[in-house]
């Protein structure tokens, strides 16, 4: 039997994925892999892949263009091939490092809701849900679902539920560095309750996050040319309000949000800097302007003393030179990464994401790497990955502020 894997989502496609899966397996150290894929049952709304032995971990992610579901199953060779039924059209498998992809073709857009990796490790289920195809190209960006023996799904992309706690402002941090120098608030993705992004072997983005920010809050304090502070420095939840917040109550020359990212496909790498969207800029600055209390100050003004309409000329204003400096900030950080880490073709992107919607502090999301890449994630839980990401921004940060001071 031989089989292509098809569809512009995946590098690897085309002719070089022309093999029989006999030669696939036989490559693969026998006795690496020692369960076998038993059986495959497609009918309406379930899929159930029965395994010969116990395998240890599972995924499936969604693929667009054209419509797929992948399930990686660790420890298990190709086996029985199912029969199509229901929205799968078709059903192939193929033997990858450690284990065996099975990829489901659809004729229609589901998604798979929910999941579950017997107790045994013998038995994964999973539940499809239909979708329309808007629905579908969303699922497609987002992480993988997980699963281990015994265990429901567990996905890297998620919701947090979290008690809202009693109105208050944080604690401010403790600002290192010279009183004279601009300050750098660097801000720990994640934390506490929320645990970010899951690795394929359990590594947790809030941790790697935080040893990265504190890393580069030591090369930045090394270089001696600005102030740093930490909005996290310990394994605690904050709101995304509550990261700008205060940053900009520490009166933050520059904003730096780290995180890692996560994707479907395990093969997506390299680092990415997000800067604030045209569309969200505007949405914050009519809701900053339509607020009763314009206590705010920005860009130096008392909104206070402003009736409403000056009040959106000068928050969109401030929004509009802020977002060029993140944007400035974003492309240096790309060149200056770019000879010391892994770094997507088009690094610097635009989104409307809430921890960059300060209207008058620069501020960059740094996507630090895919935590769903094994290469990725090995490299971010170095000491040697952590200093070249902090190298890479004292870099950038450095040339930042002395075109800064230049301009001025």
């Amino acid at each position: 039997m031989q089989f292509r894997w098809t569809g512009a989502a995946h590098p690897l496609h085309g002719r070089a994925m022309l093999m029989p899966l006999a030669l696939l397996a036989w490559l693969l150290p026998a006795h690496a892999l020692a369960a076998t894929v038993a059986r495959i049952d497609v009918a309406g709304d379930r899929i159930v892949i029965r395994f010969d032995e116990a395998v240890e971990r599972a995924a499936s992610f969604i693929l667009d263009g054209p419509r797929r579901i992948a399930v990686d199953v660790n420890g298990a060779n190709p086996g029985s091939v199912a029969t199509a039924a229901g929205p799968v059209a078709a059903v192939r498998q193929a033997a990858r490092k450690g284990g065996t992809r099975i990829v489901f073709d659809l004729a229609e857009p589901a998604i798979v809701s929910e999941g579950e990796l017997g107790e045994d490790g013998r038995e994964l289920t999973l539940k499809l849900r239909e979708v329309d195809a808007r629905r579908f190209a969303r699922a497609s960006l987002t992480g993988p679902l997980s699963f281990i023996p015994g265990l429901g799904s567990r996905a890297p992309r998620y919701k947090v539920t979290q008690a809202v706690p009693p109105a208050r402002r944080a604690r401010l941090p403790e600002i290192r560095g010279d009183a004279d120098r601009p300050l750098v608030v660097i801000d720990a993705g994640h934390g506490g309750a929320d645990p970010g992004a899951i690795g394929p072997e359990g590594l947790r983005e809030k941790e790697v996050t935080l040893r990265i920010a504190k890393a580069i809050r030591d090369e930045l304090l090394k270089g001696g040319r600005v102030r740093v502070a930490l909005t996290r420095d310990d394994d605690r939840f904050l709101v995304l309000r509550e990261r700008y917040g205060i940053a900009r109550r520490l009166k933050a020359d520059l904003f730096i949000s780290v995180h890692c990212d996560a994707a479907g496909a395990a093969i997506a790498t390299g680092a990415s800097a997000y800067t604030l969207s045209e569309v969200a800029s505007d949405k914050e600055a009519a809701r900053l302007a339509a607020r009763e209390n314009k206590a705010d100050v920005i860009a130096g003004v008392d909104l206070g003393e402003a009736a409403g309409d000056v009040s959106s000329i000068l928050i969109d204003l401030a929004q509009r030179e802020t977002m060029n400096l993140s944007a400035g900030f974003a492309r240096l950080l790309g060149r200056e990464a770019r000879p010391l880490i892994p770094v997507k073709a088009n690094f610097h992107r635009m989104a409307s994401l809430m921890v960059l919607k300060a209207p008058d502090m620069p501020s960059v999301l740094f996507e630090t790497g895919y935590i769903s890449n094994p290469a990725d994630a090995a490299f971010l839980a170095s000491d040697d990955g952590r200093e070249r990401v902090a190298q890479s921004v004292r870099r950038a940060v450095e040339v930042h502020f002395a075109r800064r001071m230049a301009a001025r």
